[in-house]
């Protein structure tokens, strides 16, 4: 398989007062294209650090990080920025969807700073809110919308630009069990269509869906093996809705 993320020897430290706090102390880490790996860890286990330098939101104090085979570790903010809005795909627990626009509008959102022809970006958004399986709720704004299908728009957005990882903080995290489920079988569905997945998580259960699982613990990987019992979102909806 093709690496898309290689992290040598990451450290981020942060100082708060006269406290220097080790975030990350020598992250190793390889993910290849075709992946899906949940990173897991409790609060203060470094995750949220780690996904933010895999996302380009910050850089590490010292350590190499490649991504697509670029070195992007030492890049300034308007880099960081060209590389995030080309390579990366988010998905936030919170959605951050624009309230005013409907769910095709806020599909369109970062073609729209791309300077793509509005054509194009309807066809796009379309596209991507029919695979999501929104396209009947395309003109319905996210207060319309339930919790789950205003996630579904997420990671329609999310996957606009053809990332190369989409890369997913707490997704189920404001979402009740069902809607949970229905989001993972989504992703599922995302990395059985070729997509590169990363996935952080506190919730055993969620994580459980990924195929691979790293584990944190006071900013280093404690373990980081493949998962051989898969959950299955599709038998859990299905014997849900018997119930």
């Amino acid at each position: 398989m093709d690496e898309i993320i290689y992290l040598k020897g990451i450290e981020k430290h942060y100082n708060i007062g006269q406290i220097k706090v080790k975030a990350l102390q020598g992250i190793y880490l390889t993910i290849s294209k075709n992946e899906f790996i949940v990173i897991m860890g409790a609060s203060g286990s470094g995750k949220t650090t780690l996904m933010n330098i895999i996302g380009c939101l910050d850089t590490p104090t010292s350590g190499e990080y490649y991504l697509n085979n670029q070195l992007v570790s030492g890049l300034d903010d308007d880099e960081l920025a060209n590389i995030r809005n080309k390579e990366v795909g988010f998905v936030f627990q919170t959605f951050y969807l624009l309230p005013r626009y409907n769910a095709l509008e806020n599909v369109m959102l970062p073609l729209v700073y791309a300077g793509v022809p509005k054509k194009e970006r309807i066809e796009r958004a379309v596209a991507m809110l029919d695979l999501v399986g929104l396209k009947d709720r395309m003109y319905h704004k996210p207060n319309e919308l339930s919790g789950g299908q205003r996630q579904r728009v997420a990671i329609a957005r999310a996957l606009i630009n053809n990332p190369s990882i989409l890369l997913a903080d707490e997704p189920t995290g404001n979402l009740d069990s069902y809607s949970s489920y229905e989001i993972m079988s989504l992703f599922e569905k995302l990395y059985n269509d070729g997509n590169t997945i990363v996935l952080v998580t506190h919730e055993p259960d969620i994580a459980a869906f990924g195929h691979r699982i790293v584990k944190l613990r006071d900013g280093k990987i404690i373990s980081d093996q493949a998962n051989l019992n898969i959950a299955n979102a599709e038998y859990f909806l299905k014997n849900y809705q018997e119930i």
